[in-house]
């Protein structure tokens, strides 16, 4: 995911400096070019040389080391950086940042640096809320320089509150979100639903289907990754959301369509991914169910036509992409459902088809269009949303 891109991170005098380790390790896993910069007294919580077998490269701390690769370090790992990720960030490095302070290879690079840059604060609590670290930290925003907001817990001082390094993933993917992919999807607002509805029965028990949200999920994080502003609606799922998007969780398949309607104006891509229980206990059912008599045959009725409905009020300019889960026919049954939906695209797959359907990391899609049928192979989710969305951007 970040081949032939160069990640440098700035490693300062924190106790959390050794979480740095893991993520300079994910990196590498991810192909990323990893070079860390170290000030002196990161040195005495972890040793360079750690990061210097993790990565392949010489950790760098003094300004004028005459053993190294560049002419001019500092100007010339700073125009090789795709990115700066500054982590733990001690209250000393953000107060150079802030006001242009070069002393060390770290603030000298940061200052030669033309890439995006980001800071992961890491102290105590009361140095974190102090109001000149928080005006420092207004200042670097206003810089440009992204902060990622630390996490709250107790701290390596005993102390409560605000401050902690976030976790490793948090960190990762701040960096992911800036250069894992061109923002070709920047500025469009796409609406996702994802996982499955419920549909009470009693208080018990409840009508549903084996839909995991992974697929959903999948399209919903690399959307975001292409700079998409993401509106996830979410049946009820076991998976952590991604991070970045705005989350609306349901359980019904009504509470899903009024979601969607609520918020289908305002987007300009509309990807229907859910599984939406296509029954739900009638109302004569439900009466039935107050007065204790569950056990009688229940009448079940149909639940709302989210994509149909979508389809009605499809806006100038909206592009509508539905799924279609099939076990016999299914390039017919998906056109014929691209046709009376009013979608724009589906995207089908066969219940029958080893490694595509329910509860898999892989799917096997077929992306059907009005001029188009194209098959995918097996791929990952997060693969095949990444071909999905590329469809999508062409109509």
């Amino acid at each position: 995911m970040l081949t032939n891109k160069t990640v440098v991170l700035g490693i300062t005098g924190s106790i959390a400096a050794y979480k740095i380790a893991n993520v300079a390790s994910r990196l590498i896993k991810l192909h990323a070019d990893v070079h860390v910069i170290m000030t002196e007294n990161a040195c005495n919580f972890i040793n360079p040389i750690t990061f210097e077998t993790l990565t392949g490269h010489k950790c760098l701390v003094d300004t004028f080391d005459r053993n190294f690769e560049f002419n001019v370090e500092h100007v010339s790992l700073a125009k090789k950086a795709d990115i700066f990720l500054v982590a733990p960030a001690t209250a000393n490095i953000i107060g150079k940042m802030a006001n242009g302070i070069a002393d060390d290879m770290l603030s000298t690079t940061l200052l030669a640096a033309k890439c995006p840059v980001l800071v992961a604060p890491a102290m105590n609590t009361n140095m974190y809320t102090n109001p000149v670290v928080q005006n420092n930290l207004c200042r670097l925003d206003d810089f440009g320089i992204k902060v990622i907001e630390p996490a709250t817990g107790m701290l390596a001082c005993r102390d409560t509150g605000a401050g902690k390094l976030p976790d490793e993933d948090v960190l990762i993917e701040h960096i992911l979100k800036e250069i894992a992919y061109p923002h070709d999807l920047s500025k469009k607002r796409i609406l996702i639903t994802a996982g499955p509805t419920r549909e009470a029965i009693d208080p018990v028990r409840f009508i549903t289907n084996h839909s995991t949200g992974k697929m959903g999920y999948a399209i919903a994080r690399i959307a975001m990754l292409r700079g998409a502003d993401v509106t996830l609606i979410s049946g009820p799922v076991s998976i952590d959301p991604p991070m970045f998007c705005d989350i609306i969780n349901v359980t019904s398949a009504e509470d899903m369509y009024n979601a969607v309607m609520a918020n289908a104006s305002h987007s300009d891509i509309i990807i229907k991914a859910a599984a939406v229980a296509d029954y739900r206990p009638s109302t004569v059912a439900a009466e039935k169910i107050k007065k204790s008599d569950a056990d009688s045959c229940i009448e079940l009725e149909r639940t709302k036509d989210i994509l149909g409905e979508l389809g009605k009020n499809k806006k100038e300019g909206q592009i509508i992409c539905g799924f279609s889960m099939e076990t016999e026919n299914l390039i017919e049954n998906s056109r014929a459902k691209l046709i009376k939906k009013n979608a724009d695209m589906i995207a089908a797959n066969s219940l029958k088809q080893e490694g595509a359907g329910f509860g898999t990391d892989t799917n096997v899609l077929t992306l059907i269009t009005e001029n188009s049928c194209e098959e995918l192979d097996m791929m990952s989710k997060e693969k095949a949303a990444e071909k999905l969305l590329d469809k999508i951007m062409t109509l």
